[in-house]
Order: C-alpha cells, then structure tokens, then sequence
C-alpha cells in the first residue's frame, strides 16, 4: 500500500503498522508520531494499522532558548 512518510511517497505491505513505517524510514528516539494529523502514543505505534494514502509524520522534538 502507498503511505507518505513525511511528505515522501512510501510503499508498505498490507497490514503494516505505524511501527513498521518509522522502522522503515530508520527514524531514531526521541521523536513523536502522527497519522493523518493524530497524535499516536509511542504504545500504540506497533498495534496502529495503517491504510492506504495515510499521511504519516515523525518529528523530532527541536531544543534551545
């Protein structure tokens, strides 16, 4: 299935996960996750399906004063 990861076109097999989506884009700890502009709790991402042409976004937290 097609997903974006971050604005880039990805394909995953049917049945993937957001765990599986953030694994393939190699993302490392810390960052937050949403799909389609949802928040998904770090305990969810390995039991959220995904679906075709869901919009994914993993971002790093941006530190400084």
């Amino acid at each position: 299935m097609n997903v974006l990861i971050n604005d880039s076109p990805k394909t995953l097999p049917e049945g993937a996960t957001l765990a599986d989506a953030i694994a393939l884009i190699e993302a490392a700890p810390p960052y937050a996750a949403a799909v389609n502009r949802q928040f998904v709790p770090r305990s969810n991402h390995a039991t959220h399906l995904l679906k075709p042409d869901d919009r994914i976004e993993v971002i790093r937290p941006v530190t400084g004063g």
